[in-house]
């Protein structure tokens, strides 16, 4: 039962960097004027809010399902998840306010709000994952040694490449959405993005394996390596089918690439949660964190129905303004 709880976690969080990543990608487009504030802004308004759903659903099961897990991520890695919810307020609230001002000065003060914002999420759930897969200091008690394992080359590689995954991603989301004669110039952005994600992700993956505590800390050293170039492999397809048109694959192809990295961190653990750098025996497993046996069966009767609702909204919403803000469709495949 601990295993589908965690592929669960893995699910919702996975999801939320997905839906929830183009919202940010979008946000630190701003900061390139790619495109028009207000059109990228109106691309992406109907969806943000039920977005950020998937986050609060995540952070539940986290909290009901795995409470001495939550506990620690909010001890060692606060600095990491401090800045990554302060980013989502301060998007929410950006995206929220720029319309109100009548003045362009304010509006652009928005925007940076915006996209500092965007930036403080996408560095704090990538530091989180980063550090999740180098392993942490944990004292003989169980409890993580300080925050000093987040300032690592790793982890800074670790948050830089999801910068870089975000930021294609939203360039992705915004082909499909933006009129069709706004969308050449970010196609040509987001194709060449993609060669700076290739580089991140690939920076990233060679200091891990050049890092003592990375090799120490990983179950799997095979899925350490093929996941990555898998995600690399992603963003390639993502490249070329943008190049031909067809932004629905594209978008597929970026999408997958930003779910990789929830299934790296999670299956390369595997049975281990955090991982201890000093006594491997003081590591916490996956059972161990998860809660008592009728406590995980009384939530999976809260949950059953709400994983169907979440993916009916989605779907719902994702119907109700398909499409681009013109009005016409775009070339899926």
């Amino acid at each position: 039962m601990e295993l589908a709880w965690y592929a669960l976690l893995g699910l919702f969080f996975a999801t939320y960097l997905v839906l929830g990543g183009y919202d940010y990608g979008v946000g630190l487009l701003l900061a390139r004027r790619a495109t028009a504030p207000r059109a990228a802004l109106t691309a992406v308004g109907p969806f943000f809010l039920g977005n950020e759903v998937w986050l609060v659903a995540a952070v539940g099961i986290l909290f009901g399902a795995f409470p001495l897990l939550e506990g620690e991520l909010l001890a060692g890695f606060y600095p990491a998840v401090l800045g990554a919810l302060a980013g989502v307020v301060l998007v929410t609230a950006g995206v929220q306010l720029r319309s109100r001002p009548r003045t362009e000065a304010a509006r652009a003060a928005w925007d940076r709000v915006v996209v500092a914002g965007s930036t403080l999420a996408v560095l704090g759930w990538g530091a989180l994952l980063g550090g999740l897969l180098q392993g942490v200091p944990l004292r003989a008690d169980g409890h993580v040694a300080g925050v000093g394992h987040l300032f690592t080359p790793f982890v800074a590689a670790a948050a830089l490449a999801m910068l870089a995954l975000i930021t294609v991603h939203g360039a992705m989301f915004l082909t499909l959405r933006l009129p069709a004669a706004d969308v050449p110039p970010v196609a040509r952005l987001a194709r060449g993005l993609v060669p700076a994600a290739v580089a991140a992700v690939a920076a990233a993956t060679v200091l891990g394996l050049l890092s003592d505590r990375v090799r120490a800390a990983v179950a799997r050293p095979a899925l350490a390596v093929l996941l990555p170039v898998a995600l690399v492999a992603a963003l390639l397809v993502a490249r070329a089918a943008l190049g031909r048109g067809r932004s629905g694959v594209a978008f597929a192809a970026s999408s997958a690439a930003l779910a990789l990295p929830v299934l790296l961190v999670g299956a390369a653990l595997w049975p281990r949660v955090l991982v201890s750098t000093g006594d491997p025996g003081t590591s916490l497993t996956v059972a161990d964190a998860a809660a008592s046996g009728p406590t995980l069966s009384l939530l999976g009767w809260l949950v059953l129905p709400l994983l169907p609702a979440l993916l009916g909204f989605q779907a719902m919403c994702w119907w109700v303004f398909r499409g681009r803000t013109d009005g016409r469709a775009p070339v899926y495949w």
